[in-house]
């Protein structure tokens, strides 16, 4: 149990109207006191020299996996290090000798020991990878990981989306032409899907779910499927409609979608998710210049380059890693992770090299001085340039 006291407020210079509230922290269990500076609703540990307690030892709040991602989901500072989760992890044959079992055309007590088998494999790679968060969008799962506390220190998550996302090269130019020649039978059956979608949601959360992904990609890398105008038209409302519900329901929601999402970002965050995947630095998406935009409206996840994971050199990895923590970080609201999944065929030791580049630079606790490596941050930024893409701006 923590006790709190507020010590005092002061104004940041004299024209200043802004205050700097100091708040003793006592840690009963620890024997220790914390002090923290609130600050524009952000939370900043405060060094010994910027305080005149001298002999009390200063420590960080111990936050669990699932309190650091609220509190980035919230916009808030995590205690110690940054967040880390992925949608999907598939390299669970290198890391433990098993994966995951396909449930589908399984009945009985076959079907039993599938379900429980995922859920415990779902575990053991949040426990050994230190995820934050568990995606897991299967009932059946969730009700598993909830039996064997899985929700305790991870956040559950489930996926419910039910938006146009890009069509399949099968039928893309029979959306198209249904999109100007019928689009009033399209907002019907669209209609029909962002009900269905929040019906789904509400199934997952009821199954210990406490967060949500919406997964469908609405981008190529040079820019949207549809034209900004035109996504206006026929995403945005039921993406609005659906997060609305999800939130109503007591859920986080995260949107991803891969590509070039700069000519429709405006669009995305006005539909109020609590955090947006992806940041696709293939698709020339600089982070730095997402966060100047959106950083203080939703909670960033992502922009480490999948394909340099498989590709590029340990150095390229190194820089595009750090390039991502040294701009996604700051003031919070930031989510360590891959642009896409941890995907088959990716080599394990790569993966892991960026958990290792997590634990030594994504820390809050003894923040990294930045100023010793910029020229290594500066060698990350997205190898394409940035795409303005259909809307001209």
């Amino acid at each position: 149990m923590l006790y709190t006291k507020a010590l005092t407020s002061f104004p940041l210079g004299d024209k200043s109207p802004r205050c700097l509230t100091l708040q003793l922290i006592l840690h009963p269990a620890e024997g220790c006191v914390i002090i923290i500076a609130h600050f524009f609703r952000r939370v900043n540990y405060l060094s010994k020299t910027r305080t005149k307690v001298l002999d009390t030892k200063i420590a960080e709040v111990n936050m669990t996996p699932k309190e650091r991602a609220k509190a980035a989901l919230e916009l808030r500072l995590p205690d110690d290090l940054v967040p880390t989760f992925e949608l999907e992890f598939q390299l669970a044959p290198e890391l433990f000798g098993t994966d995951f079992k396909p449930l589908k055309g399984l009945e009985g007590k076959e079907l039993e020991a599938a379900v429980q088998h995922n859920a415990e494999l779902h575990l053991r790679i949040a426990e050994r990878l230190d995820y934050s968060i568990i995606r897991a969008p299967d009932v059946r799962v969730l009700r598993a990981l909830v039996k064997l506390g899985a929700n305790r220190k991870h956040l559950l998550c489930g996926e419910a989306d039910g938006t146009m996302g890009i069509p399949s090269g099968e039928n893309m130019m029979e959306v198209a032409y249904r999109l100007f020649e019928h689009p009033d039978e399209v907002h019907e059956t669209l209609a029909r899907n962002a009900e269905a979608a929040i019906q789904r949601g509400i199934e997952q959360l009821e199954a210990g779910a406490e967060c949500l992904t919406m997964c469908a990609d609405y981008c190529f890398n040079d820019g949207p499927f549809l034209s900004p105008p035109m996504f206006a038209e026929f995403v945005t409302p039921y993406l609005h409609r659906i997060i609305a519900a999800h939130r109503r329901h007591g859920a986080y929601v995260i949107k991803h979608t891969d590509g070039n999402i700069m000519p429709i970002l405006d669009q995305l965050v006005a539909c109020e998710p609590h955090g947006l995947h992806s940041l696709d630095p293939q698709a020339g998406v600089d982070l730095a210049e997402v966060k100047r935009l959106v950083g203080d409206k939703v909670c960033l996840c992502g922009n480490v380059q999948c394909s340099l994971l498989q590709t590029g050199t340990r150095e390229e990895i190194r820089a595009n890693a750090l390039y991502a923590l040294r701009h996604g970080m700051p003031e919070g609201g930031y989510i360590y992770c891959t642009s896409n999944v941890a995907f088959r065929g990716l080599p394990l030791e790569r993966y892991l090299y960026l958990l290792e580049l997590r634990q030594q630079y994504g820390r809050y606790d003894r923040p990294t001085d930045w100023s010793t490596l910029e020229k290594e941050v500066a060698a990350g930024r997205p190898m394409y340039p940035l795409r303005r893409g259909l809307s001209g701006r």
